[in-house]
């Protein structure tokens, strides 16, 4: 059984979303669509979100969630800061080809999340740059912390411009990725 077939038609809806948000932006897409790409009718979608800006609260809430809940393991499960920082780069890499589409509803429509979504996504973000700072001023505790957190944002925005980026097949896209964070964090 693959991933896609264990998803649930919750988790499927969001996928299908978030492609479509990515393509069209928010806005671009109505009820309709999104319903008719799942193969629902648009009414039938509010059996599973209250709405669509629900929709889109959820799916950025839930991969901010994932991110750090993830980094977190990684770094627990880190022998050295060194090793940590290899399994967050490791990590963040994965994510980004794996939800390009994701990171481009992020970029795009930020400010269509509702209000109390935003300063969710917000919170568990500031709470992901810190994980990634932290081990960072581990291995060179001369960086001050606004340092380390501005270093940890430069990668993201390297390793986040992979939806832009389509020119190299996915594993020849990763291993440059993951060099050039490396040299970035020096």
């Amino acid at each position: 059984m693959t991933a896609a077939q264990t998803k649930t038609r919750r988790e499927q809806i969001l996928d299908t979303a978030a492609e479509l948000f990515a393509a069209r932006g928010f806005h671009g897409v109505s009820v309709s669509e999104l319903g008719a790409a799942c193969g629902i009718s648009g009414p039938a979608l509010y059996k599973h979100f209250p709405s669509k800006d629900a929709m889109l609260a959820e799916m950025l809430v839930s991969i901010s969630q994932e991110l750090l809940r993830e980094g977190r393991a990684r770094v627990k499960g880190a022998s050295s800061t060194a090793q940590a920082i290899e399994a967050l780069i490791d990590w963040h890499v994965d994510f980004a080809l794996r939800d390009r589409a994701l990171i481009v509803v992020q970029e795009r429509d930020w400010q269509s999340l509702p209000h109390e979504a935003r300063e969710q996504v917000r919170t568990l973000q500031r709470k992901y740059v810190d994980l990634w700072a932290d081990q960072l001023r581990d291995l060179s505790p001369s960086l001050t912390p606004d340092t380390a957190r501005a270093m940890a944002h430069g990668v993201f925005g390297l390793i986040n411009s992979t939806p832009h980026n389509r020119i190299l097949p996915e594993e020849a896209t990763r291993a440059v990725l993951v060099k050039m964070a490396r040299a970035a964090l020096g």
